[in-house]
């Protein structure tokens, strides 16, 4: 067996805080190049820490020879920021590409060789960071929230119309707190069929906490619930660049599946898809993350070779 792979804290500085991350130095001399080596940089979907079953992907990816950025976004973990548990979409993008920035200047690192690499919500961040940074070498969406829309939807056939209108109630009355500078209004991440939350699907609250680490909070600031519906990665997806991969759970009841395979179908020509019989959450343990993670490393390794050559032109869009 081979010995777990090191881990560093580190920290980064975003929009004025200081964002919490784990360093893993990569091992091995597979990837190596003249530059130094690749560096995958990793967070979690919404309202979720990078202790909560990120772990075992970065060390997957250190042994196969790449560093690893897996950070907490501001407001969560053991980042900084007030309110505690506030999910901003600009603010998270501004995160990755703190962090992106942070592991181009990593000793051994690789600055041409960076993969931004996120699961669930941050499935679509990835998509997103993809398209604005093309310098970015490889891109992995796994399970991704594709379209806050379409996500809304799926909402309103399981739960119903009513279910939706009281939780963006809730946002709204989030909203005017926080613009009074009140003590914000926090609700559920996961919960059981029929409460309030932002995931309540039958495998969403015990999906989580098989995974949730110490520092997950089950709560976020319910402002987020007017935004969600804006957050449309598919509409970046044809500004992809690098080669993508998106990996999707054919069962998935939280992340619509077509949303995804749209993705998949905007990206010119570097999307790559791979699809599960799984919902949401399994793809995080046991057999299913197994063959997630192979599936990763399988298509890291054919994109991350150290360059022999010239560089590899990238698509143009149409």
């Amino acid at each position: 067996m081979s010995e777990p792979s090191r881990m560093e804290d580190v920290s980064f500085a975003s929009g004025g805080e200081t964002c919490a991350a784990w360093h893993f130095p990569g091992s091995g001399e597979e990837l190596t190049g003249e530059g130094g080596r690749p560096c995958v940089v990793m967070a979690h979907g919404f309202g979720a820490t990078r202790d909560s079953g990120l772990q075992p992907f970065a060390e997957r990816f250190a042994a196969a020879g790449l560093d690893v950025v897996l950070f907490d976004y501001r407001h969560f973990g053991t980042s900084t920021g007030e309110p505690r548990q506030l999910i901003s979409v600009a603010r998270q993008h501004a995160d990755y590409h703190a962090a992106i920035a942070f592991a181009r200047e990593l000793d051994g690192v690789d600055p041409e060789r960076i993969v931004v690499w996120g699961t669930s919500y941050a499935g679509g961040h990835a998509i997103v960071i993809a398209a604005e940074d093309q310098r970015l070498a490889a891109a992995i969406s796994q399970i991704p929230a594709a379209d806050g829309l379409a996500a809304l939807l799926n909402v309103a056939r399981y739960e119903g119309p009513l279910h939706l209108l009281r939780a963006t109630l809730d946002g709204i009355r989030d909203g005017v707190r926080g613009v009074a500078g009140r003590e914000p209004l926090r609700i559920p991440i996961v919960g059981p069929p029929g409460t309030i939350a932002a995931m309540s699907s039958e495998d969403a609250e015990p999906g989580m906490r098989a995974i949730s680490g110490p520092s997950w909070r089950n709560e976020f600031c319910a402002r987020e619930l007017l935004e969600v519906g804006l957050n449309r990665p598919v509409r970046n997806a044809r500004d992809v660049r690098c080669p993508l991969l998106i990996q999707i759970a054919d069962r998935d009841s939280v992340a619509p599946v077509k949303s995804a395979q749209r993705a998949a179908w905007q990206a010119p020509g570097w999307a790559e898809v791979r699809h599960y019989p799984i919902g949401h959450f399994d793809i995080y343990l046991g057999e299913w993350f197994e063959r997630s993670i192979a599936d990763q490393l399988h298509f890291l390794r054919r994109h991350l070779q150290p360059a022999t050559g010239s560089r590899v032109e990238r698509p143009t869009a149409s």
